[in-house]
């Protein structure tokens, strides 16, 4: 199989490779549009739009960008929940031929203010609840005038005059200096979209963490649009099924699984601002979605809600997990609770997103990220040389070649180099193959923790502390030591009503783990820092362990 094991093992109907159209990304909408007009695309609190509606909409908005002076090639950033206006304005950008800035609405003013200066963006579009901090950088960087989209205006009557009474209330004073979505999308005209080279940059997503300086990822139209083939390809997307949006779309994982792919099958997403657990499985009850996509700890707040079982989730055929390591325990612990499959699966912003998942019917290896996608080539190289090819079960480095590549980062040549290097793009994910090809991480190369002389994979420690009764989520993070180096700090938060002390844990760690890998401290939190997709953030735990060190020094 030209060294490509994995292709044995892929379902029936999925293509070993496929022909990739080279066309813009708005011609996803378009020619679903076109084909199921008709069909329902959003669903937001029962409110919906079809993809007609969603289509003239977004024309009338790309008219009327182009109308207030935005060219081809211009940036827009968008600071916006999970609701139609984000569709809208998403394909509207991308009509008039400019670049979409998917912002993190939980980014601080100082970090947005950064990544709307680096990205050179001339307008943003945000919702009432932003509105004064959107104002206040548009006026720093001399934007144009921001767009302010009114989620009330997309909401049943039931729910509309409540919120609209509220968005009111955080414009007041500035309602005159702004403009609303409202009044740029009810033109009735004949648009074309502008023609654009589907090699040129469509999307600029900044890099997640909050805590050093983010990188924009860019992407191209063909890139983007290749990987809508190949998560339609992997998870055998048909018209009549519908995917619940609960991850954010500002969020490649979001954007291409739960919101293009989607739209290029004539699918019907229903929406979520935001994760809450009771509300998700509200909605599942409701409206009967066939598919989701989430990451490890929306299974794990799912798994413990005390009436998981009185909630009926037969609707749905997969819960695609990726994002973050899935542990066997919250695997099982769900599967077991929800009766529904999950399949687990991989990918990077550097390659858009998802690039291997376990199959959607066939074998599901349990730990594994499984197989790669359609015209994926993938291997492990040593970690010492990052070029010597390793043997299945060996660990090493993630490398992959896949036609969704990244153009590379803004303005950062050096780290574009240092990451595709002759045509693949170094993950940054140790790892290992198995003898069938299906792929395993066993840690982030930045993540691993060396003591006295040994590396530790943190996932292997997470994977222990999840069998815990008592545990409901924690993570296990490497902090500097004088003597050995470094030295491991597990960080834990209880289920509801547990008390636990730190030597109970550590003599639990004794029973399971080798003594150079038993956690020398543990602390017990109520939270802990996650990205906006449920990510906890093991990179702000480590550094804030750094500074209390260093303050304790001074």
């Amino acid at each position: 199989m030209n060294g490509k094991p994995w292709l044995n093992f892929y379902d029936n109907e999925t293509p070993k490779s496929i022909n990739y159209p080279s066309k813009p990304i708005y011609d996803l909408l378009e020619n679903s549009a076109e084909k199921h007009p008709n069909n329902i695309l959003t669903i937001f609190y029962r409110n919906t739009l079809t993809y007609k509606q969603i289509k003239d909409f977004s024309d009338s908005f790309a008219y009327n960008l182009i109308k207030m002076g935005l060219k081809e090639g211009d940036r827009v950033a968008l600071l916006l929940p999970n609701f139609p206006g984000y569709l809208i304005s998403y394909y509207g950008i991308l009509k008039a031929g400019c670049t979409v800035v998917p912002l993190n609405p939980l980014y601080t003013e100082s970090e947005l203010n950064y990544q709307v200066s680096d990205s050179q963006a001339k307008l943003i579009i945000t919702i009432p609840q932003f509105a004064k901090k959107v104002l206040s950088i548009s006026k720093s960087l001399q934007l144009k005038t921001p767009i302010v989209s009114y989620i009330s205006d997309f909401l049943p009557f039931s729910l509309k005059i409540i919120m609209k009474l509220k968005e009111d209330k955080q414009l007041k004073d500035i309602k005159n200096d702004i403009k609303n979505l409202k009044d740029l999308i009810n033109s009735k005209i004949s648009f074309k979209p502008v023609k654009i080279d589907p090699n040129s940059l469509a999307v600029l997503i900044y890099s997640g963490g909050t805590t050093g300086v983010a990188k924009g990822i860019m992407l191209s139209h063909s890139a983007v649009v290749a990987n809508v083939h190949q998560i339609s390809s992997w998870g055998h997307l048909k018209p009549d099924d519908r995917i619940l949006a609960v991850l954010p779309i500002f969020h490649g994982f979001g954007m291409n699984v739960c919101m293009n792919s989607s739209i290029f099958n004539g699918m019907s997403i229903i929406l979520m601002p935001r994760f809450d657990a009771k509300e998700m499985a509200k909605s599942i009850q409701k409206y009967k979605p066939t598919m989701t996509a989430v990451v490890p700890t929306i299974l794990t707040a799912l798994s413990n809600l005390p009436d998981i079982e009185k909630y009926d989730f037969t609707s749905l055929k997969a819960v695609w997990v990726g994002a973050a390591p899935l542990t066997k325990t919250t695997k099982e612990s769900f599967e077991g609770k929800a009766k529904c499959k999950v399949i687990e699966g991989y990918g990077l912003t550097e390659a858009v997103t998802a690039i291997m998942a376990n199959p959607y019917l066939g074998k599901h290896k349990v730990g594994s990220i499984g197989l790669p996608f359609p015209d994926v080539d993938a291997k492990i190289v040593s970690l010492e040389d990052g070029k010597t090819e390793l043997k299945p079960n060996e660990n090493g480095e993630i490398i992959l070649k896949t036609p969704t590549i990244m153009l590379g980062y803004l303005n950062k040549k050096k780290e574009t180099e240092e990451t595709i290097k002759d045509g693949w793009l170094y993950t940054g994910d140790i790892g290992y193959m198995d003898e069938d090809g299906y792929f395993y991480i066993t840690d982030r190369k930045k993540d691993l923790i060396i003591v006295g002389g040994f590396n530790v994979f943190p996932s292997e420690i997470d994977e222990v502390l999840y069998t815990h009764p008592k545990v409901k989520e924690g993570i296990t993070v490497g902090i500097p030591d004088d003597y050995k180096g470094e030295k491991i700090k597990v960080f834990i938060v209880l289920k509801e009503g547990e008390t636990a002390t730190e030597d109970e844990f550590k003599e639990f760690f004794r029973e399971h783990l080798v003594p150079y890998k038993v956690p020398s401290e543990i602390e017990f939190r109520d939270s802990l820092p996650k990205s906006a997709i449920g990510k906890i953030l093991r990179k702000e735990l480590r550094e804030e362990e750094i500074q209390k060190r260093k303050n304790a020094t001074h």
